[in-house]
């Protein structure tokens, strides 16, 4: 295969990851999504992602209350905790949480990365295991702030151990979180240690290869100038490029209506047109979904390939007091929903996280 000549005056790092990113690409990369964090005046702050996947995901909305007591799907030893927030979220199959938004404005997104490998702990490990299907539901019902949970992540009182998703591929992901303030983490499990990204910088993250690569990668476009030339293809390093040069390029307002069409239209930048196939890469993923978090005002919108419109989530508009019941939007039935939708959420019965693999 025919590969991109780097100019000679590209560094070895930055050199090593274009060579990464240009050179044959393993299939399962194709699994993709694409997150972007829009920030702009008078505490204006936006998350945008896609969800990119190989099949229907049969995602719902669920809102789910404060107080709930959750175990970790991964064991006896299973770390225990009781829900501070409640929270929003997109599933996948109902079994896991892809992406979501808390009471306190802090967001959460599960992005698909192959390189992720996940500790194997020693018998006598202080930290207790967590099922992958849970790790977004953890950061949303713990914590309020991107900063107070980088804080407790780095003493690891928990450490990830993969499933196998419901359509058969493997459970390897990555997860950014980020709040009302800006701020943002990027979190990977890289040769079984956990790697935090923290920071306002790290507004974009896809998929392969691993994010300090990325960045790297991203550097070497910045040089060249998005306005000279943006790499356009639905690979992952061309999909954080393009995301990455657009989420900054496009005019920062206050304007809620303005900014959130703003956002929208990124994302859709980078999503992949459904049905879409390439060469060479036969399970290349089309977006399926993709959502708008609203930190300043606690909103979060919803749009669907396959529907025509959006919807949105006020999430002031939700009961999450304890004791209240979980509540389910269900979009998998084929109804069209429009406007403000907390309302048409309906009483229904947990559902049940993936247990990790034995």
């Amino acid at each position: 295969m025919q590969r991109f000549k780097i100019h000679q005056f590209v560094s070895a790092p930055i050199a090593s990851a274009i060579a990464v990113g240009v050179s044959g690409i393993d299939p399962q990369l194709a699994l993709a999504c694409t997150r972007a964090v829009y920030v702009g005046p008078e505490d204006t702050v936006i998350t945008v992602r896609s969800m990119d996947w190989v099949s229907d995901m049969k995602s719902n909305l669920w809102a789910l209350p404060r107080g709930a007591n959750r175990d970790g799907a991964a064991g006896s030893n299973s770390i225990r905790w009781t829900s501070k927030y409640g929270s929003v979220v997109a599933t996948g199959w109902d079994v896991g949480t892809a992406d979501g938004m808390n009471e306190k404005g802090l967001v959460a997104n599960m992005l698909y990365l192959t390189e992720s490998k996940y500790p194997k702990p020693a018998r006598n490990d202080r930290r207790k295991p967590l099922s992958l299907s849970l790790w977004a539901q953890y950061m949303l019902d713990n914590y309020a702030t991107v900063a107070e949970a980088v804080e407790d992540l780095r003493q690891e009182p928990f450490y990830v151990v993969p499933t196998m998703t419901p359509d058969g591929h493997g459970g390897t992901m990555h997860l950014s979180l980020s709040d009302p303030t800006g701020d943002s983490a990027i979190l990977e499990y890289i040769d079984g240690k956990l790697v935090i990204h923290h920071g306002k910088e790290y507004q974009v993250m896809t998929n392969s290869p691993v994010f300090d690569q990325q960045l790297a990668l991203n550097a070497y476009w910045k040089d060249i100038g998005g306005t000279t030339m943006l790499p356009g293809t639905n690979r992952a390093a061309d999909r954080f490029a393009r995301t990455s040069f657009y989420i900054n390029a496009i005019p920062k307002t206050a304007n809620n209506p303005e900014a959130i069409a703003a956002a929208f239209s990124v994302i859709r930048n980078s999503s992949v047109p459904l049905g879409i196939s390439t060469p060479g890469q036969p399970n290349i993923s089309s977006t399926i979904w993709r959502t708008v978090a609203d930190h300043k005002n606690k909103r979060y919108y919803f749009e669907s390939t396959r529907t025509p419109n959006v919807f949105w989530v006020n999430l002031a508009d939700i009961d999450f007091t304890p004791g209240k019941p979980t509540k389910k939007l269900t979009l998998t039935d084929g109804a069209i929903f429009t406007g403000n939708t907390a309302t048409q959420f309906k009483p229904t019965a947990p559902f049940k996280f993936l247990p990790a693999n034995p």
